[in-house]
């Protein structure tokens, strides 16, 4: 019997391949880990090298086509360089697009299986017509955008959503408004596939970090975003807790404003860590006093379905979150407290960090491996040709 042919898909990622995993990451490592034919190139956001020197940064180019160090050279990263504004629309494209295709090209790919995150790629996947899934973690269509950058946005997903041989989503709510839509473009239904944890590694026991505040301490962990956070409710928050000698710890990648920067660091309560490792979150989480969701609640934060409530789950801290989507869930359950920004949520925080309270494990916490499983199944209706098994022609 000959060998099976390999499995190649390449993914559109919203996230660099770093250190700092989000949800693409943790399905592609339990996918490769799981099918030895798998071969993926992860397409990161590119280097734009015009806009550093405009915001008179040293301008850089994308890093191209490498090969990942891991999984025994199944995993390839390509991150290309945005030589042209979007606003000029194709012209900007086309040139990323182009070198995407010399990456496939290099490879000796044919017919590879597009898995689109970032929905600004729907370009390629109406010119190449290759198989592909579009896989829906946020809906950037009702973020706060400008308009011309919001009707881009909005054009693509639309595109995709008619397209796309498959369509995912994060969340029920993304599951009701994108469902509908496919709907309406004759496509087949979405499948929904939310979030998880790895469940086993965040119950592991870990030391205190050395950089964790030595007092009482709610702990905010994910990317730090103009979109989510409530930075008014952060700051007063810290504020609050400040006068009880208390620390409200921001841990996770910074995407604010210079301004919001600006005024949580001159905050006396807040602790502004940046970001770490994937695998020293749990620690922080572990040692944190209480976990906290102080979100916006708005129409764009409904349609997601935050890592935070799995990994949060997962450790069994108390939690305080505002009414977001996922966390609402929770109201009425032990050791969780849901409260809006005006109704009382600085207070809540400060009770939960009034006394330690130990941790409660949780049984049915879902994990990567079985939301891989699923997304697995997806990719095994699209046809096979997506998965250049002896696909002929299409090579680009």
């Amino acid at each position: 019997m000959s060998p099976a042919a390999p499995r190649r898909i390449v993914v559109f990622s919203l996230e660099p391949w770093d250190d700092v995993w989000r949800r693409n990451q943790y399905l592609i490592d339990a996918l490769l880990r799981a099918d030895p034919t798998l071969e993926v190139v992860v397409v990161e956001p590119p280097e734009d090298p015009v806009h550093r020197l405009v915001t008179r940064r040293r301008p850089r180019l994308g890093k191209g086509l490498r090969q990942h160090e891991g999984y025994g050279g199944r995993l390839h990263l390509l991150q290309p360089t945005k030589w042209l504004p979007r606003r000029l629309g194709r012209w900007a494209d086309a040139l990323m697009e182009a070198s995407v295709r010399r990456g496939i090209r290099h490879l000796s790919w044919q017919r590879p299986l597009l898995w689109i995150n970032d929905p600004r790629w729907a370009g390629f996947a109406t010119a190449t017509r290759w198989p592909s899934l579009y896989d829906i973690t946020d809906d950037w269509v009702l973020a706060d955008r400008p308009e011309r950058e919001r009707r881009r946005l909005a054009e693509a997903d639309a595109t995709l959503l008619a397209g796309c041989d498959e369509v995912v989503v994060c969340s029920t709510a993304l599951g009701v408004s994108k469902g509908l839509a496919r709907a309406r473009a004759g496509a087949n239904p979405v499948t929904l596939i939310s979030n998880a944890v790895d469940v086993d590694r965040y119950r592991l026991p870990y030391d205190r970090p050395d950089d964790l505040a030595d007092a009482p301490v709610a702990l905010y962990a994910g990317t730090l975003h103009e979109d989510r956070l409530d930075v008014d409710l952060v700051l007063h928050t810290a504020e609050r807790l400040a006068e009880f000698g208390a620390r409200l710890v921001l841990l996770g990648p910074n995407a604010l404003s210079r301004n919001n920067t600006a005024r949580l660091e001159a905050s006396a309560g807040a602790v502004l860590l940046g970001a770490r490792p994937s695998g020293a979150i749990p620690a922080y989480l572990q040692h944190a006093t209480a976990l906290v969701v102080p979100h916006l609640v708005d129409d764009f934060t409904d349609s997601l379905d935050p890592i935070k409530l799995h990994e949060y789950l997962a450790v069994g801290r108390p939690i305080v979150s505002t009414p977001v989507a996922g966390f609402r869930q929770l109201a009425g359950e032990q050791a969780v407290t849901i409260v809006g920004a005006d109704d009382g949520f600085a207070e809540a925080v400060l009770a939960a960090v009034s006394s330690w309270v130990p941790a409660s494990i949780r049984s049915g916490v879902p994990t990567w491996t079985e939301r891989a499983q699923a997304m697995l199944a997806v990719i095994e209706r699209i046809d096979a040709p997506a998965l250049s098994r002896d696909a002929e022609g299409g090579g680009g």
